[in-house]
């Protein structure tokens, strides 16, 4: 499986999961041009796509959902909650008929040659999901916006090759920062986003000698910066487990604006 970040962060997420055979997108929350210029990248058009996987219906997750499956026909999964509202999302335009397809969390099923295991997490929105895939013994997940994580997270996300984990926030920045109260309280509320610290001890709960690949995403514009983000999470490695980034397991950290390094398991 291939695993790679085209656009990562609170103004818009879009993740390319596949095979050789199988390709998907996870959310598609920038417009479509830079959608097709990401797929390019990897040598890929919208025709090949396979779904897109969405994990809740955000702006920041959906943007460019409507214009994208309008030219494209491409099945589009989705809990019940969130297609309810992707539905009621005028900005997306009138959506193809057929094109929504509902699943559940912890039921998996089958696109391609890969296994799609949506799991739930603690966001405010309707019934938000993260993602777990595997193929040929292999697997990667994409956790985001996550408030909170618990023993059913980390169960999720056993024994992965490689992972796309939210590092949303350092608290320091959000509590002195120019957010208004009440934002602050839901960026670092239980149905949030997690931290830089908290994201660093989900990974020492998680890691294991065969996740090779971790990739930090979700970073917000207003209250992180990649190289804090980055900082913080090794240290918590560092403090917390015995595996070393760099050496043990290659830890990067995704572009709001560019596409990531592509992630091969």
């Amino acid at each position: 499986m291939k695993m790679c970040s085209i656009a990562s962060g609170s103004s818009g997420n879009c993740v390319y999961i596949g095979s050789e055979s199988t390709h998907l997108l996870v959310d598609a929350g920038i417009s479509k041009k830079r959608i097709e210029a990401g797929l390019a990248t990897l040598d890929l058009t919208g025709e090949v796509l396979s779904g897109i996987l969405i994990t809740h219906e955000h702006i920041d997750h959906i943007q460019g959902l409507g214009v994208f499956s309008r030219k494209y026909n491409v099945p589009i999964y989705a809990t019940p909650g969130t297609i309810v509202g992707i539905e009621k999302c005028k900005t997306l335009g009138k959506m193809p008929a057929g094109l929504l397809h509902p699943i559940q969390a912890d039921k998996v099923f089958r696109l391609g040659d890969l296994d799609v295991d949506p799991f739930t997490i603690s966001h405010d929105a309707n019934e938000p999901i993260g993602y777990r895939l595997e193929s040929q013994g292999k697997s990667v997940a994409i956790a985001t916006d996550l408030g909170i994580y618990d023993a059913y997270i980390v169960s999720k996300l056993q024994d992965l090759d490689a992972v796309l984990l939210e590092a949303n926030h350092d608290i320091h920045m959000v509590e002195v920062g120019p957010y208004p109260y009440p934002l602050k309280r839901r960026v670092l509320g239980d149905k949030g986003h997690l931290s830089n610290e908290v994201s660093g001890r989900l990974l020492c709960d998680i890691l294991h000698k065969g996740l090779k690949n971790i990739i930090l995403g979700h970073l917000s514009n207003e209250n992180n910066y990649a190289k804090l983000a980055y900082e913080t999470v090794k240290l918590e490695l560092n403090l917390g487990s015995n595996f070393e980034p760099g050496k043990d397991v290659k830890l990067q950290v995704a572009n709001r604006q560019t596409v990531s390094e592509v992630v091969l398991v």
